[in-house]
């Protein structure tokens, strides 16, 4: 018997998978009294660290990855007349920062296979302005790191990855967060592998620039609400030593990522599972499925996202209706930066500066992908693209 269509749950492009643990971690922090940034974030910061291997790392819990990469570019004394190259398929979040700081994103295209930024492409941006690069580990697939390490050297340039959706994803067998850029910052929002509703994490190996963010990311104060309330030394006083920002963590949100960071390891086997069944079963369809990560690394797969192959039966925005109409969510990934009002119109960009990312976008689609998708969710998308496209 065929069940209508009207009977079938929406099935949402993402949900967070949130447990009786983690529930109850929260719980126990708010009976606590302590809710603001305090024991827990900083159990929090050391688990992260951990789990990255230590080896001189330090972690830095903020409200937002957004946050923590605008403390990252501040704590490396980005400003005005600086420019700062980043890929052009992202979020806004990763160069809006750069406007923050009064310095200038410079945008390039990205790889037609992998959709991460184009090393080569960073190479022929670079002016004597230049002063760091910002690659994003689309979808969860590491750039080639290599590459833009080497270039960057070569220059004398500073790299903040935007690490986003790369968590665990892995490059040559190493962590992102473990490589050798200046600084790595993970997202912790709602539809990450982990997450801690709205959150993230600044990590680095330079100890200045490690305090820098700390007292940035709370006004400026020289001491923290935790290290005031709990020192032996009088409560009440601090010292205001830079006009910082309010981009802390809280200790409910932090008691939410300790769970999730222990439940890591099931969550990117799920993710991985998940992948594979929709590389297999979508295999014959005109549509150009992404690239997984190269033998020995681990891809994240924090996206889904395909692409329509000439000459499909439907665009993409006719598949994104028709989808929705069976009850199944999707998004994109993203209009890319070139074609939105404010960065098009400052810079004068125009899509035929970038190729490869905007024929992307407009064969582009994500599927669902979530570690709470059961079995039979997945068949439902699968069989409505057989149906619509085979």
């Amino acid at each position: 018997m065929t069940i209508p269509k009207a009977a079938l749950p929406f099935l949402p492009f993402a949900r967070p998978d949130i447990g009786d643990a983690e529930i109850a971690a929260v719980t126990e922090t708010l009976r606590s009294g302590w809710v603001t940034t305090g024991p827990k974030a900083r159990a929090f910061e050391q688990a992260f660290t951990d789990y990255l291997g230590g080896n001189g790392l330090q972690s830095i819990a903020v409200n937002s990855a957004t946050a923590g990469l605008h403390l990252a570019l501040e704590a490396l004394g980005i400003g005005p007349g600086d420019e700062v190259i980043a890929p052009t398929l992202t979020f806004t979040a990763t160069v809006e920062v750069v406007r923050y700081l009064g310095a200038d994103p410079v945008l390039v295209d990205v790889d037609p296979v992998t959709l991460n930024i184009d090393p080569e492409a960073i190479r022929a941006a670079i002016t004597p302005r230049t002063k760091a690069i910002m690659p994003v580990h689309y979808g969860g697939l590491a750039c080639d790191m290599g590459a833009i390490l080497a270039i960057a050297r070569e220059h004398g340039l500073k790299v903040v990855e935007d690490a986003a959706h790369a968590l665990p994803t892995t490059w040559k067998g190493r962590l992102v967060g473990q490589l050798d850029s200046e600084v790595t910052v993970f997202s912790f929002y709602a539809n990450k592998t982990i997450t801690t509703g709205e959150g993230g994490m600044a990590v680095t190996r330079d100890p200045k620039l490690a305090e820098r963010m700390r007292v940035m990311r709370l006004h400026g104060m020289s001491r923290d609400a935790f290290d005031r309330f709990t020192s032996k030394t009088p409560a009440w006083y601090y010292e205001v030593v830079a006009p910082g920002f309010k981009y802390n963590l809280t200790d409910t949100a932090a008691a939410l990522g300790m769970v999730q960071l222990q439940r890591l390891p099931q969550f990117v086997q799920r993710r991985a599972l998940l992948a594979q069944r929709y590389q297999a079963q979508l295999a014959h369809l005109p549509l150009v499925l992404p690239a997984d990560a190269p033998a020995g690394d681990v891809h994240a797969w924090h996206l889904y996202v395909v692409r329509l192959a000439p000459g499909a039966r439907m665009g993409r925005d006719d598949l994104i209706q028709a989808l929705s109409d069976r009850g199944i969510g999707t998004s994109v990934h993203y209009v890319p930066l070139h074609r939105h009002p404010y960065w098009r119109d400052r810079y004068g960009l125009t899509p035929e500066q970038f190729p490869q990312a905007d024929a992307a976008y407009q064969a582009m689609l994500s599927l669902p992908l979530f570690t709470a998708m059961q079995d039979a969710d997945q068949d439902r998308v699968i069989a409505a693209l057989h149906a619509l496209l085979g």
